[in-house]
């Protein structure tokens, strides 16, 4: 039996600083142990009760009769180390400390936390400063937290890892009041030693856990985290992650655009994309979503029919489903048809979505008849049945008659409770049919359902990529444009047509070259945001080309201070699609910025992120192909409005050279961008009209 499945499943529990009062936290766990059914051992530890709750008291850790599979420690921040030590001498599997003061308090507390894991040697802990953790399915209580008081704790099959102990509670608490079961609950807060890719890791090999639900401030581990993730996505587990933190802004001060378009919060959504993570947008989606995919009915299309006996909020529902990309198609004709075979006056509006049985929700033959012949109908891949007044004096209602249909059909089949009717969300959520407060929570939980038919398979996905072999640039420090460019030919990006110029002539003769317009740029690694100091001018020709030169170089100066004696004469490429490519480093991983691109790259921040593979692997043209699509400008690309279609082929590979050689650089490259890369019409190609490169020394 391992650490872990000791620590979820113990049979014999040590609390350590236990209290003989139940209204302390220090006597809760003992209390809720008890209350609870725990049918294992429990050994109190207190050198100043003989009993307590009835159990045999022991003065310390080394009195007790057997190394116990957990210890919950209710000690201060020194006598934890001392009882922590001399738990890990006796044997004990794991331990829960629940006591705060570590690093949560500042440099002074990760001192203490540090020594903490080392008093721990090979004994697991969980915490500190946590609630600890509950198993439902067993009716083991290894928390102290006050919502353990309730009577109705339901188990079911939602696996939550938090690294909050409070949010453990208020969601156990509204879980409850939902009728909503968990299987296990688990706080792994300041993360000592275990973590959430540990728990996730554990619940995707737990029978009695169907969906897993966190509640995350940071990955400390996100190698681990995403092979937990896979596991239990292999394990035809669904992950739905709530990360606290939005509004931070997670961009570090960057030379490029590349780092102020991806911050840390887009980086976990590319890390969640990475493995068909169900994102939670709102705090009660952390619950609603879950909800929903335990109940394993897949949605195979965006045909949704909506049933609903008030106008009103039937068209609540339509609206929040429309804005996420769902049909609601009316009834054709064989449905339609048996639709209107039921009704008998002119009281219900059978043949329209949403069909609406205003009036007629009193009879329930007529509900049960209507739902049976949506789900039975191919014009539909869902039901969304609108529970309306009725539900506050007769919560059977609705729910009976839903409860007698589900099992002619495996189509989802969720509740929107019009009025407050808590009675109603319980016998519905006691059904097994998700019951929903808010309209948008509806649409939530059916996109959550669509997310996960549509991820299916990714986690399992090898990756087509070659391993990229390693390479070293002699240069180091900010690269100017031209340096750049000549970094990403190496790799196979073709560049715009260029000329290095120092005086008028020399741009003379290379705009007679290049012309007839052509683009002048300062051209100096100290300066990479040119536009913004007036280092770029477009649409010249050989005959103003020199005066603006001149003038380029008093107004660079005057920004700067420097005076410029470098500059690139560029042909000017017109028609092209304008798109960003860059790397992006953060502690998740590096990432690969797409998005549109040019001078306005920051104002419309249209990007997507892809994560580069951690075993040195190139990403493939389908991750690249799927990413441009993510991108609301996609339709720019594929011939919006008779615009020429780019050549998107080469741009995919323009990506993927791009990619590989930000794996070939390797911890040399600190950033690199090409912003645009211009995106001719189909068979015209790309090329690279600007770009930034900044690397580390080449000396490993």
């Amino acid at each position: 039996m391992s650490a872990l499945e000791k620590l979820l499943r113990p049979q014999s529990v040590a609390v350590v600083g236990a209290s003989a009062d139940p209204a302390k936290t220090s006597g809760r766990p003992i209390a809720y142990l008890l209350k609870h059914g725990f049918q294992g051992r429990i050994y109190p530890v207190n050198p100043k009760a003989a009993q307590i709750a009835g159990l045999r008291c022991y003065p310390d850790v080394n009195a007790l009769p057997e190394a116990p599979d957990v210890a919950i420690v209710l000690l201060g921040t020194e006598r934890t180390e001392r009882a922590i030590r001399e738990l890990a001498s006796i044997g004990t599997g794991a331990a829960i400390v629940l006591g705060s003061g570590y690093s949560e308090t500042g440099q002074a507390g990760i001192e203490r936390q540090r020594q903490l894991r080392q008093a721990a040697g090979s004994m697991r802990i969980l915490g500190p400063n946590t609630i600890g953790l509950v198993n439902l399915t067993d009716r083991i209580i290894l928390s102290a937290s006050g919502v353990l008081e309730m009577d109705a704790l339901h188990g079911g099959a939602i696996g939550l890892v938090s690294q909050s102990g409070g949010i453990l509670g208020a969601l156990l608490s509204r879980a409850s009041a939902r009728h909503i079961g968990f299987s296990k609950l688990i706080s792994t807060s300041n993360e000592v030693d275990l973590d959430l890719a540990d728990f996730v890791d554990e619940l995707a090999d737990d029978p009695a856990t169907r969906v897993i639900a966190l509640y995350i401030e940071t990955i400390r581990n996100p190698k681990a985290f995403l092979a937990a993730a896979r596991k239990a996505m292999q394990a035809g587990k669904p992950i739905v992650a709530f990360k606290i933190g939005r509004s931070a802004s997670g961009a570090r001060a960057a030379a490029s655009h590349t780092g102020a378009l991806a911050g840390t919060d887009a980086m976990y959504d590319a890390l969640f994309d990475e493995v068909g993570i169900v994102r939670a947008r709102q705090f009660a989606d952390l619950l609603d979503i879950p909800a929903a995919l335990v109940s394993e009915r897949e949605l195979k299309g965006r045909r949704v029919a909506i049933l609903t006996s008030t106008g009103g909020a039937g068209t609540l529902v339509a609206d929040c489903l429309g804005v996420d990309g769902f049909e609601l198609p009316a009834p054709g004709p064989d449905t339609g048809a048996a639709l209107r075979a039921l009704q008998t006056g002119d009281q219900a509006a059978l043949d329209r979505n949403p069909i609406d049985v205003t009036l007629a929700g009193l009879q329930p033959e007529l509900l049960r008849s209507a739902i049976r012949i949506v789900l039975d109908s191919e014009d539909y891949d869902a039901l969304v049945v609108i529970v309306g007044s009725s539900a506050v004096a007769q919560p059977e209602l609705m729910a009976g008659a839903l409860r007698e249909s589900l099992a002619s059909s495996d189509k989802p089949v969720l509740a929107y409770i019009s009025p407050h009717a808590p009675a109603a969300a319980q016998v519905l959520s006691g059904y097994g049919i998700p019951a929903f407060q808010a309209p948008e929570s509806v649409s939530a939980a059916l996109s959550a359902m669509w997310r996960v038919r549509s991820s299916a398979g990714l986690a399992s996905a090898p990756r087509s990529g070659s391993i990229v072999p390693p390479v070293r640039c002699e240069l180091k420090g900010a690269l100017d444009e031209a340096q750049a460019k000549a970094l990403f030919a190496r790799f196979g990006i073709p560049g715009v047509r260029e000329i290095i110029v120092h005086t008028e002539a020399q741009a003379v003769e290379a705009a007679l070259s290049l012309g007839p317009n052509v683009v002048l740029k300062v051209l100096s690694a100290d300066i990479l945001h040119k536009s913004e100091v007036g280092g770029v001018a477009v649409g010249l020709d050989a005959q103003r080309i020199g005066p603006r030169l001149r003038q380029m170089q008093d107004e660079v100066h005057g920004h700067t201070g420097q005076r410029p004696e470098a500059f690139l004469v560029q042909e000017m490429v017109s028609g092209a699609a304008e798109v960003i490519v860059g790397v992006h480093q953060d502690p998740l991983g590096n990432a690969l910025l797409i998005g549109m691109g040019g001078v306005v790259a920051e104002l419309i921040r249209d990007t997507t992120l892809v994560l580069l593979p951690q075993d040195g692997s190139a990403i493939s043209a389908a991750e690249v192909t799927a990413a441009l699509r993510r991108l609301k400008t996609w339709p720019l690309l594929d011939g919006y409005r008779g615009r020429p279609r780019a050549d998107v082929p080469a741009l995919i590979d323009a990506v993927i050279r791009f990619s590989r050689m930000a794996q070939a650089l390797g911890q040399q490259l600190v950033e690199a961008e090409i912003n645009p890369l211009f995106v001719r019409p189909s068979g015209l190609g790309v090329c690279a009209a600007d770009g930034i490169v900044i690397l580390r020394d080449a000396t490993p």
